[in-house]
């Protein structure tokens, strides 16, 4: 997606609970509070891909305020870890597109050209920031956590993080002996209260998923947590980022009885699912079919709203694509720049899930329904 440009503090607002006194993620399932609606797990998960960053700035408190107040299931977001092993919110491994980064002259000797996955990337990297270094350059101090809105949640929301390039990190970050940004993820999930195997009472009071595109490290992370996993796959062009795979080899039936060990789904790029030609969507592959084969659910990336993403087919309306996804195509969540059109679609068309006042008008007019009727033999 275009990211919205915003100053170095701005992306940092995220921080860990070492740099700000909270938790990383939104929490807003932790509170005991019996009266929360409970997670819907009846249809397509809503998973709100940065917050609700079709909005608001990715992966900043407003966006993940308002993909909650829209309707999201879960809250997706991207972690990475500082100079000094500190775990962060943040999406691209440099600060540079944005951040205004390179306007802070005192930094400018920080430029780097690593290789990454293969490829020489230059740029100003997290991991060559301390801590304390990014902290001197935010402006919003204040920890989204802190407010009131998110443990108010009316009902359970789930969260959905993402262990961002883990084999780049551990190769620049020293962690300490024994351990590596695995652990720190998981030990920092597991401090927070979030375990369980998929759909057990533990993981629906605080549901996660763990997802990555390193299929080692969400192996490794098997052993850690009981909590679901995801093996995100890029597009047909892209091999995994730590055993150099081909997307035909992880999307074939031998890996997916060898995986399923470690995993409950998949996250496809959407274009791997049924490719594109000319913005036109062409014959759909079996890919989804062959994932609920292995007990895989399938949760595609990603569902944008503005017109230059949406394939002709959809005659630009995002609710046709959401109706294709959901519909025909048969996946088991979407990933979504825009959570409150993704809400609208299921509440719209799903019988099941109307509010507790239309709930109460439809009793009212059965009732209505019955007096007459026994009215009428009376």
């Amino acid at each position: 997606m275009t990211s919205v440009p915003g100053t170095v503090s701005s992306i940092l607002l995220l921080l860990l609970v070492e740099c700000a006194a909270r938790p990383f993620y939104p929490l807003p399932s932790r509170r005991n509070d019996r009266s929360k609606q409970p997670l819907q797990t009846f249809r397509p998960y809503n998973i709100a891909h940065r917050g609700s960053s079709g909005e608001f700035p990715e992966e900043t408190a407003s966006a993940y305020k308002r993909a909650i107040e829209e309707g999201a299931d879960f809250i997706e977001t991207d972690i990475l870890a500082s100079k000094d092993g500190i775990l962060i919110c943040f999406h691209d491994l440099t600060l540079d597109a944005t951040t205004d980064i390179a306007q802070h002259k005192k930094f400018e000797s920080r430029k780097r050209t690593y290789e990454v996955q293969g490829k020489n990337i230059t740029g100003y990297f997290t991991i060559d920031f301390t801590l304390e270094e990014l902290k001197s350059l935010r402006v919003n101090q204040r920890s989204p956590f802190r407010d009131q809105q998110y443990n108010g949640a009316p009902r359970v929301v789930g969260i959905y993080p993402e262990i961002k390039n883990p084999v780049f990190i551990n190769q620049h970050v020293k962690w300490p002996i024994g351990k590596k940004f695995e652990d720190k993820f998981v030990d920092t999930l597991k401090k927070y209260g979030y375990k369980g195997t998929y759909l057990s009472k533990q993981w629906l009071k605080q549901p996660a998923f763990i997802q990555s595109f390193a299929p080692t490290s969400l192996i490794y992370i098997s052993h850690l947590t009981d909590l679901p996993k995801i093996l995100l796959i890029d597009d047909a062009t892209t091999p995994t980022q730590d055993t150099n795979q081909s997307y035909w080899e992880i999307t074939s039936n031998s890996y997916f009885d060898f995986i399923k060990d470690y995993v409950v789904g998949i996250g496809p790029w959407k274009d791997s699912i049924v490719p594109a030609s000319n913005n036109y969507l062409q014959t759909p592959t079996d890919l989804v079919t062959r994932s609920h084969a292995y007990n895989l659910q399938v949760h595609p990336f990603t569902c944008r709203n503005e017109n230059v993403f949406l394939h002709f087919n959809f005659s630009q309306d995002p609710y046709n694509e959401y109706e294709y996804w959901i519909k025909k195509i048969g996946v088991d969540g979407l990933f979504t720049d825009f959570t409150g059109s993704l809400h609208h679609y299921q509440e719209w068309t799903n019988p099941f899930s109307m509010g507790e006042e239309s709930a109460s008008k439809l009793l009212d007019k059965i009732a209505y329904m019955i007096s007459k009727f026994r009215n009428s033999y009376n």
